[in-house]
């Protein structure tokens, strides 16, 4: 396993080597198609197999790791990037937190958190307009935007629901902001919608424009896949 960067954390446990190698994959370090191999990372993590194989077995499971199936020359491998995976997760993220901005649109105490989301959405779009705009910071507040009125609606199983899919449609997010810079005002134009629905008081309305945010991310982003290859470095 060449491509892991060095130097390289030791986690000691299966569920941190999870999240280790999650992290590269979600931050591009590791990329779409680089081969997996057991030894390797256990001998970098100081580990035993046991732990990896669990670790890998979960990725595969969550998506983020293809394994071809049975062979002495078959290898788990980092998932492709791809137009359809895109649509798919980012659809699902919209549904789960659609229905968290309604809950969040029907609570009398919302006031903090419209106040919340209009500091979060002003500072996302100064961001954007920046001489040099970080995309990390950018991330990290269009993650802070959407988690706040989650947080602000959802009950414990939808919650278990965004903790679940959430992660999974980061590596994307993080491909939408690098890629889709010029479009941050769009997202932050639709972000409003929201919070002006919530504000309001109009479950509905708060539902539908966070639908509509994320299918439109998923149609931006699908054309930035299509153009640049599904299997291209990011």
């Amino acid at each position: 396993m060449s491509s892991l960067p060095e130097p390289y954390a030791r986690p000691g446990r299966g569920t941190q080597a999870y999240r280790h190698l999650r992290d590269l994959i979600v931050r591009g370090q590791l990329a779409p198609g680089s081969r997996l191999v057991e030894t390797e990372i256990a001998a970098r993590l100081g580990i035993s197999r046991t732990p990896v194989r669990s670790a890998l077995q979960r990725l595969v499971q969550e998506g983020y790791v293809q394994d071809p199936g049975t062979g002495r020359q078959s290898r788990p491998s980092v998932a492709p990037v791809t137009r359809d995976d895109a649509r798919e997760l980012l659809r699902i993220v919209g549904e789960i937190e659609g229905l968290a901005a309604w809950c969040a649109a029907g609570r009398e105490d919302r006031a903090k958190l419209v106040a919340r989301l209009n500091a979060l959405n002003a500072d996302f779009l100064a961001e954007a307009r920046r001489g040099k705009p970080s995309q990390e910071r950018i991330f990290e507040l269009d993650l802070r935007f959407h988690r706040a009125y989650v947080d602000g609606g959802a009950g414990p199983r939808l919650l278990a629901l965004h903790d679940a899919i959430k992660p999974q449609a980061e590596r994307y997010t993080r491909i939408y902001v690098s890629a889709l810079l010029d479009q941050i005002p769009v997202s932050h134009d639709e972000h409003q919608i929201t919070v002006d629905a919530i504000s309001a008081g109009d479950p509905d309305a708060a539902q539908s424009s966070v639908q509509t945010n994320w299918r439109n991310a998923a149609d931006r982003l699908s054309g930035v896949i299509e153009r640049m290859g599904e299997m291209g470095s990011w």
